[in-house]
């Protein structure tokens, strides 16, 4: 079985020393760096906006995998890609026409992602795996950081694997809230671990290395 991937989420890095964890991290054997993106509407959180991005960009050696947590996605998914998103996902609750959005995201030159939040179906989003190259599970309510893992939420896992292996769909997934060594075993059949306070509250490399496991 592959390794897994892990992207630390800056969420909970230092905020007046991004060049340095980010650097820090990519050294420490990280895949991609995650990206939350808030805007105090889709969810109950202000992060980051599109010059951070575009100034993170400059400084990363690795992918930007940017999550949109925001209202209208449509909106502003050209000026994040502008700004350096290698991976962009939106959220299916967030806009009327999702698969117009993921359509233009590839369109733009960036690869596509689709999320939901943990209340939502997980049938709302399988229509739209083949517009997709990452879906994104939330095992915690999006918004902030260091909350518990819903351990119900596993089930849309394995669902989605079925699907995109049935299907033969060159979709990753990825898996967001509250990942640790425990948990992500939980989550075997993901490809893709994002994992906050588990790797920026220790030392990275042994953090890293525990989710690739």
């Amino acid at each position: 079985m592959a390794s897994k991937m892990v992207a630390p989420s800056i969420l909970s890095a230092d905020f007046a020393n991004l060049e340095k964890e980010i650097k820090a991290v990519s050294a420490a054997g990280a895949d991609w760096i995650h990206v939350d993106v808030m805007d105090g509407r889709f969810v109950p959180n202000i992060t980051i906006g599109i010059p951070v991005v575009k100034s993170l960009k400059k400084v990363s050696p690795l992918p930007l995998d940017v999550h949109l947590m925001i209202e209208e996605p449509e909106r502003y998914v050209e000026d994040f890609i502008k700004a350096g998103s290698d991976y962009l996902t939106i959220h299916v609750e967030a806009t009327k026409d999702p698969a117009a959005v993921l359509k233009r995201i590839r369109e733009l030159g960036a690869k596509a992602g689709i999320t939901l939040r943990p209340r939502t179906p997980v049938a709302d989003i399988l229509p739209l795996l083949s517009l997709c190259d990452l879906v994104l599970v939330m095992t915690v309510e999006p918004g902030f950081g260091g909350q518990s893992f819903m351990h119900d939420q596993i089930a849309k896992i394995s669902v989605l694997r079925r699907e995109i292996d049935s299907k033969k769909l060159a979709c990753l997934i990825e898996v967001d809230g509250g990942i640790n060594e425990e948990t992500a075993k939980l989550c075997h059949e993901a490809d893709v671990f994002v994992a906050g306070s588990y790797v920026f509250g220790r030392d990275y490399k042994t953090a890293i290395s525990s989710l690739k496991l």
